[in-house]
């Protein structure tokens, strides 16, 4: 029986640095699975570069002299590019961390990350699961912190919560909607109710407003 192919995910590496643009497309070229489509020295440059090749995946770099990350995540979240895009910085305070999650980064991630956590954070962000670096998580809890009292929590429904849960586990999707027996359009519905009752922007920002307020137990 034959083996079916497998599956390329494809990026697009927008880094100020040409020594860190070689690098990444030097291990990823040679790892199977992935395939460097092209590489951009600004934000600007990355989202032009995007529209053209419509990658799977970006790596992007937040401060960059030609055009920063956060505006270039913004803007590509604003033209609905189907492209995740994963942060890859040198960088965790909350000034670089909140904005790029609120601009629509589906990850987070910092240099020195070991070379099979950058390329199983790439597979998870190519399936639309949020990937954050423990340092990342820890400051976006504390950043989203509020008080015990405040509204959303308690008023999640069983089914929310159970969403809620399984997106804090990586879950994509459709595996959400095929485990809860839900349709996929109607997961989305339950997250849209999520976000706005926990005052979220986004997947990580729910996630990590559920643990601060207990919803979802300890952070792990």
């Amino acid at each position: 029986m034959a083996e079916e192919p497998t599956r390329v995910i494809t990026l697009v590496v927008v880094d100020d640095h040409p020594v860190v643009r070689d690098g990444l497309r030097g291990m990823f070229d040679s790892a199977p699975g992935f395939r460097v489509l092209g590489e951009a020295p600004d934000g600007p440059a990355g989202v032009d570069l995007v529209a053209g090749l419509d990658p799977d995946v970006v790596l992007m770099d937040l401060r960059m002299p030609g055009g920063g990350g956060v505006a270039a995540i913004a803007e590509l979240t604003r033209r609905g590019a189907r492209a995740e895009v994963l942060v890859l910085t040198t960088y965790d305070t909350d000034a670089d961390t909140l904005p790029a999650i609120e601009a629509g980064a589906t990850g987070y991630l910092l240099k020195d990350a070991p070379r099979e956590e950058l390329f199983n954070a790439v597979r998870a962000a190519a399936d639309g699961r949020s990937v954050l670096a423990p340092a990342v998580a820890t400051r976006l809890v504390s950043r989203v912190r509020a008080p015990a009292s405040a509204p959303g929590g308690d008023s999640l429904s069983a089914r929310e919560r159970e969403v809620l849960e399984l997106v804090a586990k990586g879950t994509p999707n459709r595996e959400i909607a095929a485990e809860l027996f839900i349709s996929e359009a109607t997961v989305k519905t339950h997250l849209t109710h999520v976000f706005a009752k926990l005052g979220a922007k986004d997947r990580a920002a729910a996630v990590a407003i559920g643990y601060d307020r207990g919803i979802l137990g300890p952070v792990p």
